[in-house]
């Protein structure tokens, strides 16, 4: 027979568990409205291009970061659909533009790394259009959020924080990998080139004494006689 009291516990207790698996489920599940993010290879002398198709008055972010190669930058350019340059940039290593659409239409910008010869590039971006929807939609509803609607509405909004935060620092656990391999490649060389170095040097002193004791040898022999 349960104690008196328990069920009131057990219900409190299960509300607090509901209001924190309520947003992990949705971020999860639906994720965020519109957005696109993608980590992409581009070679060098080459652009590349994406489309977004995009309705007038919708705000839009795009945030993009160069994580390999060469000197960490690209160029970068979007035009709406009338071929308006809204936003254009040279040899940035990482930016971010907010914007709102002034017209509806496919939308483009392109990352460019026509400026390097032979160093390709690992690029990530993302755009999103449009904010995310709300947690608790506000249509049909006569009154406001309740305790526990407040707190899930909280959790939500730190769980978005929480996986911007993690994808910035995997973008820089990569580039901090990547110019660790770089510089442990360019350590490599000048190891083997100092080796090589210190092998000519060693191989011509030795052949720069003997030559000494040749000549000496010789002229010895020329006195005598």
């Amino acid at each position: 027979m349960p104690r008196p009291g328990s069920a009131p516990r057990w219900a409190a207790a299960a509300g607090r568990w509901g209001c924190l698996l309520l947003p992990l489920l949705l971020l999860l599940l639906s994720g965020p409205s519109g957005a696109s993010e993608i980590t992409f290879e581009l070679p060098d002398n080459a652009k590349q291009c994406f489309y977004e198709d995009i309705t007038q008055g919708t705000k839009c972010t795009l945030e993009f970061q160069v994580i390999t190669g060469g000197h960490y930058d690209v160029d970068c350019r979007l035009e709406d659909p009338d071929g308006k340059v809204l936003y254009k940039e040279m040899k940035k290593q990482y930016d971010s533009f907010t914007f709102t659409a002034s017209r509806n239409g496919t939308y483009k910008f392109c990352f460019s790394n026509e400026f390097s010869t032979f160093t390709h590039k690992t690029v990530y971006f993302d755009f999103q259009v449009g904010e995310d929807p709300p947690l608790f939609p506000s249509e049909n509803r006569v009154s406001a959020l309740t305790q526990m609607e407040s707190a899930c509405v909280s959790i939500h909004e730190a769980l978005k924080s929480v996986i911007d935060y993690q994808t910035h620092f995997r973008l820089r656990e990569a580039q901090g990998r990547s110019r660790a391999e770089d510089l442990n490649t360019r350590v490599a060389y000048w190891s083997v080139g100092e080796a090589l170095i210190l092998l000519v040097v060693s191989i011509g002193q030795v052949f720069l004494l003997k030559s000494f004791f040749s000549d000496k040898r010789t002229t010895t022999t020329r006195v005598g006689s």
